[in-house]
């Protein structure tokens, strides 16, 4: 897979952004969210690899394996992660999009989440410093102020002074994880702190602009007042959309129990609106999501690659409906989209689908121009990972089963496939859980 199908969209995106328009949300009052009957209520977690036989050392063996490969492996051939030299606040690490030679939020985000979900807390620090010290923007007058760029150089040159909401999402709920496990420490590791700053700006951030190389340049929050969903990107659009595989329901109901006192109702709020965004952006036979959608959950139609069809970024968002399901256990549809999904792609050969289709199940390859992978690991991963919500316990076999005989990817594009395979096997083995405050 080539990547670069992100860095051309979100560019030129970011590029178009025009008027303001976004108004601060509403804060409702609600009464205190109810827990549900998943991993947050009761403190287990599935283990789909253990249900099917396999032992607790293998399962740890695999996830360990495939985290030294990514993070400590061979720098030309299987590492995605870099030590960066040292300043003042200790140890660099970036995490780096080797097909493209960029480091994204995106990528140093998922980063910080798998070290704190795998005890590396030196890694964590290391890749947080990095983010703070050359992604993040801490200029008032900046139009993306207090949030991080999207794509650095490794350097830590800016390519784009915009944001992308994804990242500010794993950010904050990594930097919580991370307080809760290891406590606060001082400065940038005061990570509870740095958390509720992150996440007061992408709901109340002011909206602010200033020229840039394409006309004025005017941004405001992440978050979408009514509907409270998170927009594909903070610049102010006429008409602003959203991406479904950025909706992470499942953190959001951590958010309204450990977020600003202020949003707290806000982000529960968000959390139910995002459940039942899911059941409307999926095609009712397939399951599949488009890669961007309107708030109705229609596909959002404009003239980049894959907006309307089930491509790369689409690959993840039957993994965050599967992972709210195992926390919350709040909305049984999300089980129907889990069958639906795994039985489309069963019916297009478990180890055989491409990573592009049509929602109605049209496979049409990758983008023009890009790369073409036959069976993309990061997609096989986050199948598997639509066996915690699914109720055919066969079928998910399969899958499970599918992302434990897939290798750890290699080679010129193992960035995006490597950070998706290595968290399907920690959702999979149990190994991805909620770090509840001391």
């Amino acid at each position: 897979m080539n990547v670069l199908r992100r860095e051309s969209i979100k560019s030129l995106l970011l590029a178009a952004a025009l008027l303001p328009g976004i108004q601060a949300p509403k804060v409702l009052a609600n009464a205190a969210p109810t827990n549900g009957d998943g991993g947050y209520q009761s403190g287990k977690y599935r283990n789909l690899f253990a249900e099917d036989g396999h032992s607790e050392r293998e399962i740890r063996a695999k996830i360990d394996a495939a985290y030294q490969q990514l993070f400590h492996g061979d720098p030309q051939t299987q590492a995605i992660a870099f030590a960066a030299g040292t300043n003042a606040n200790g140890p660099l690490m970036y995490v780096t999009d080797w097909a493209n030679h960029d480091v994204r939020t995106e990528g140093m985000s998922y980063g910080m989440m798998i070290t704190v979900q795998l005890n590396k807390k030196s890694e964590f620090d290391a890749i947080w410093n990095w983010a703070k010290t050359y992604m993040y923007i801490s200029d008032p007058k900046a139009p993306s102020y207090e949030y991080f760029v999207w794509s650095c150089k490794t350097d830590g040159t800016h390519n784009s002074e915009g944001a992308a909401p994804d990242g500010e999402s794993y950010f904050a709920m990594a930097l919580l994880f991370a307080s809760n496990r290891w406590g606060d420490g001082k400065g940038i590791y005061d990570y509870h702190a740095e958390a509720e700053k992150l996440l007061r700006a992408m709901v109340h951030r002011a909206v602010v602009s200033a020229a840039g190389n394409h006309g004025m340049h005017t941004v405001g929050p992440m978050m979408n007042p009514d509907p409270p969903m998170i927009l594909f990107v903070p610049e102010v659009m006429p008409q602003p959309f959203t991406d479904p595989s950025y909706h992470l329901p499942g953190f959001y109901e951590l958010w309204a129990r450990w977020g600003p006192e202020e949003d707290r109702a806000f982000w529960a709020r968000a959390a139910e609106s995002s459940r039942d965004f899911f059941v409307k952006t999926t095609n009712p036979q397939t399951g599949l999501a488009p890669s961007y959608a309107n708030f109705d959950g229609s596909p959002h139609i404009n003239r980049f690659p894959q907006s309307g069809e089930f491509g790369y970024d689409a690959w993840r968002t039957a993994s965050n409906w599967s992972v709210d399901w195992s926390w919350w256990r709040k909305a049984p549809a999300e089980q129907q989209l889990s069958d639906r999904i795994q039985q489309f792609f069963a019916s297009q050969g478990v180890d055989k689908y491409g990573p592009v289709f049509t929602l109605d199940g049209k496979d049409v390859g990758a983008t023009p121009g890009l790369t073409h992978e036959d069976h993309p690991a990061g997609l096989a991963g986050t199948n598997a990972v639509a066996g915690l919500a699914s109720t055919d316990k066969a079928l998910a076999k399969k899958f499970t089963e599918a992302l434990w005989n897939t290798p750890v990817p290699s080679g010129e594009n193992r960035y995006y496939d490597g950070m998706l395979y290595l968290m399907s096997l920690m959702h999979v083995g149990g190994e991805f859980r909620i770090w509840m405050p001391h």
